[in-house]
């Protein structure tokens, strides 16, 4: 079958809004198609539509940009099956891949041109399937694990792989606390996982991870787009 693309939701420059390279100038290329429906998911114009573009397309439309980094993001990038050629031309091109995922989908064939952020979708997702477990041998140093956090319950599930020998140890972890999308039902913050409250039980327990907020959201409103 001949190759025919990706199917594209948008392309935006903007910074990075979370993980260890938040405030990095980034090309953002969205993906569309995602096989899950997590309770405070914010792209959800994502899950249908989109582009048809050539690979070449692409990188002529993020070459004005001017940046060294790119984030392949959706949806969930790695149900395309041009996915990995994309990564491959952005990588042979010069740029700095940068792949998230839910982990729900093998990370295998765009392992050697990316840098990995695996969502591990917490129990509060309602996606809580366990499939990310495929993955974790595969993650390697420079990747980075992300938990949403929904409610205590999801703290204390998160906290537990923490602590448990599964996760890579060569793996960044990031702790976010959840946003409810706007204009959905309880928009804003998830009772009680005020910034405070996650920031202070970090610290408390003495977990060995790097909390983050969406930078971009901050900036320049809560309906901005990021990752």
């Amino acid at each position: 079958m001949a190759f025919d693309g990706v199917l594209i939701t948008e392309i935006f420059h903007s910074l990075q809004g979370e993980t260890s390279l938040a405030g990095v100038p980034f090309a953002f290329i969205r993906l569309t198609g995602c096989n899950l429906r997590c309770t405070y998911c914010d792209s959800a114009y994502a899950f249908k539509g989109g582009t048809r573009m050539s690979i070449p397309e692409v990188l002529a439309t993020i070459r004005p940009y001017g940046v060294k980094h790119v984030l392949l993001t959706g949806g969930e990038p790695l149900l395309q099956r041009g996915t990995p050629e994309l990564a491959r031309t952005l990588f042979e091109a010069g740029y700095l891949v940068s792949v998230e995922t839910h982990g729900e989908v093998a990370i295998t064939p765009v392992r050697p041109w990316t840098r990995i952020v695996m969502d591990i979708k917490t129990p509060g997702s309602g996606m809580n399937r366990g499939g990310f477990t495929q993955n974790l041998p595969v993650l390697r140093t420079g990747d980075e694990i992300k938990f949403v956090i929904t409610s205590p319950s999801d703290y204390e599930w998160a906290c537990e792989l923490v602590h448990s020998q599964d996760l890579p140890k060569v793996c960044d972890i990031l702790f976010s606390p959840a946003v409810a999308a706007v204009g959905s039902p309880g928009e804003g913050r998830y009772p009680g996982v005020e910034l405070k409250w996650l920031a202070e039980r970090i610290l408390e327990d003495r977990l060995p991870v790097r909390m983050q907020i969406q930078l971009h959201k901050l900036i320049w409103g809560a309906q901005t787009k990021g990752v």
